[in-house]
């Protein structure tokens, strides 16, 4: 059985193995260099509180993926907006971690009093999009050469749901 919880920062060392992966993959973010420990703590400690990460840990101790809720925009109008991020270790991906984490993380944005949640994916990252799918979110739009990624233009889909 997969537990879901608020990570904490002694979390950051898996949380920064699994982001890494991530970006090694070039499958889920337009990072290209990988991130280190103190990168991590940074970005973990200077979170509003409301702005939560989540941890998906097996039955066996392992830390399987995270899953965090980042600001949208910094505008107060977009206060009930939440971006998200899921990254899920290689070893299991394709297993229902993502689910878990996102169920979770829509559980707790709504009573962090966020009304929608928003990501940006790859086009070509099926799996990716499959899951966000099956949870009711729906393509907003794709942003064509919105950045690159080893040196060649990529697409990036708006997807978007109200919670």
């Amino acid at each position: 059985m997969t537990v879901i919880r608020r990570a904490t920062a002694a979390d950051l060392e898996h949380i920064l193995r699994i982001y890494n992966q991530g970006i090694e993959d070039r499958i889920a973010t337009l990072e290209t260099e990988p991130k280190t420990l103190d990168y991590m703590l940074h970005w973990f400690t200077q979170r509003e509180e409301r702005y939560f990460v989540l941890i998906a840990e097996t039955a066996q101790g392992e830390i399987a993926g995270w899953a965090s809720v980042n600001p949208y925009s910094p505008r107060l109008a977009y206060r009930g907006v939440a971006d998200l991020s899921i990254y899920i270790d290689r070893a299991f991906r394709g297993h229902g971690i993502g689910k878990l984490l996102l169920a979770e993380l829509e559980s707790q944005a709504r009573a962090a009093q966020f009304h929608k949640i928003v990501l940006f994916t790859f086009p070509f990252n099926a799996l990716g999009q499959s899951l966000y799918r099956k949870a009711g979110f729906r393509e907003v739009g794709v942003f064509h050469n919105q950045g690159q990624l080893d040196g060649k233009f990529v697409d990036v889909m708006a997807m978007e749901k109200l919670l």
